[in-house]
């Protein structure tokens, strides 16, 4: 019987956008990711690189661009978190134990809440014991330790967690620890789908 459910934030609740934010780059002259840029997106999600290092990662690459330009389109995968998302967690939150786990950086993270409102994500963020941001926290999905530190500070029964997330490596990563999981599929299925799934 799940009691905990730990759930991922981007394209769980709040939409992505992953093409605008090609787009806009592509605008500012840079035709799509590369490994360098990879490799710093790893880093800042992870704290290990401040958001002035990381936006000049970028300015190598599109050096007529300014830090306005740079941050807006990285925030603009950005999308849109629908209330109706927001009602089924807080329904959830009488029920269960609840925890966010999502990899992601600082801009994003302060984008999003600038464009929900202090209302919005401060009744987000309730419906949770704890939030967990990988740049606060030093460590990524899908690595092995992410998921232990939760268990073990929560003390949580990993046959009685369930862990929601839309990429494959990061439920797959879970699953190999004994925690229930379910990879949800983007466009074909939404978080509000959970009961169909007969996995509570």
């Amino acid at each position: 019987m799940i009691n905990t459910i730990i759930f991922d934030f981007g394209n769980i609740f709040i939409n992505l956008e992953k093409e605008a934010t090609i787009a806009e780059f592509k605008k500012l002259g840079l035709d799509g990711p590369n490994e360098e840029l990879l490799v710093m997106n790893d880093l800042f999600e992870r704290g290990k690189i401040s958001e002035q290092q990381f936006i000049d990662g970028f300015n190598k690459f599109i050096p007529n661009a300014d830090v306005h330009d740079i941050r807006k389109a990285w925030n603009a995968v950005i999308g849109e978190f629908p209330l109706y998302r927001l009602e089924f967690l807080q329904m959830l939150s009488n029920k269960y134990r609840l925890f966010l786990l999502t990899n992601t950086d600082a801009i994003h993270i302060s984008r999003f809440e600038h464009m929900a409102g202090i209302s919005f994500f401060s009744d987000f963020y309730q419906c949770f014991e704890k939030v967990y941001y990988s740049f606060e926290m030093g460590m990524r999905k899908p690595e092995e330790e992410i998921f232990n530190h939760i268990l073990k500070k929560h003390d949580l029964s990993p046959k009685r967690t369930l862990f929601i997330d839309d990429k494959k490596e990061n439920t797959d990563a879970a699953a190999a620890l004994g925690i229930q999981v379910w990879n949800l599929k983007v466009g074909e299925e939404d978080v509000v789908d959970l009961f169909d799934k007969k996995i509570l």
